[in-house]
């Protein structure tokens, strides 16, 4: 299994919720970080319709604040939040529209995303969310190379991504993350209103569990512990 590059300087992070980055992203992102790359985070939803019994108006702050500290923890400090309603994001012209531009104003070399397939596994269905956001955001990489499909974000000049790099289930690429566990776990735990209210397990243990499921060694691939990554290719 192949390295996923890492002759570039500029990066993006497009996803639909907080915490979505740091379930599968966040070690490789602390990596890049560390190697003085600037790394930036757009995130589609405030997250206000994750958490059972809080209400949107409370819950849309709290894991906005989170996601902000979790980045942080990470080394981005720029955090975009396009506020699409959580739970009910189309995968549509409009967001396609709104990525080309996000991606135009960032300019970066590569572009990661979160599963955009209709499952994690066998019998484990991917949310809806994450299908529109995924699927719009790789065709969006197009698009904002592309002068005429969206006339109106020509304030920005087009702009070509070189690579996509998908966490998910599909895995071609790999990021040694060894020396960045520490970090993707102080991330994580910056959703501890998020994660208290999943479940009654301690938020230290849910973290360790997560952190641990994610970073796990992939096969053909040379390094204690790793996140992989399904790896696109464009002509940027």
């Amino acid at each position: 299994m192949d390295q996923v590059p890492e002759d570039w300087q500029r990066g993006l992070v497009i996803v639909a919720h907080p915490d979505d980055i740091e379930y599968g992203a966040a070690a490789a992102v602390a990596r890049w970080t560390g190697q003085g790359k600037d790394i930036r985070y757009v995130l589609v939803t405030r997250g206000e319709a994750g958490i059972a019994g809080m209400r949107p108006a409370v819950a849309g702050p709290l894991r906005e604040a989170e996601e902000i500290a979790a980045a942080e923890a990470v080394g981005v400090r720029e955090v975009e939040f396009l506020g699409y309603p959580d739970g009910r994001v189309q995968e549509s012209l409009e967001l396609r529209r709104d990525l080309a531009a996000a991606i135009r104003r960032h300019r970066p070399e590569m572009v990661v995303l979160f599963n955009f397939g209709d499952t994690w596994a066998p019998g484990y269905t991917n949310s809806a969310d994450h299908r529109a956001v995924g699927r719009a955001a790789l065709d969006a990489i197009s698009d904002a190379g592309n002068e005429w499909i969206f006339p109106e974000i020509a304030e920005w000049e087009p702009w070509s991504v070189r690579w996509a790099a998908v966490t998910g289930p599909v895995v071609t690429h790999a990021v040694d993350v060894t020396d960045t566990l520490a970090q993707a776990a102080a991330s994580l735990a910056e959703h501890h209103g998020y994660l208290s209210a999943l479940t009654s397990v301690p938020v230290a243990e849910q973290v360790r569990a997560i952190v641990d499921r994610a970073t796990g060694p992939e096969e053909g691939f040379p390094a204690e512990r790793a996140v992989g990554f399904e790896l696109f290719f464009f002509s940027g």
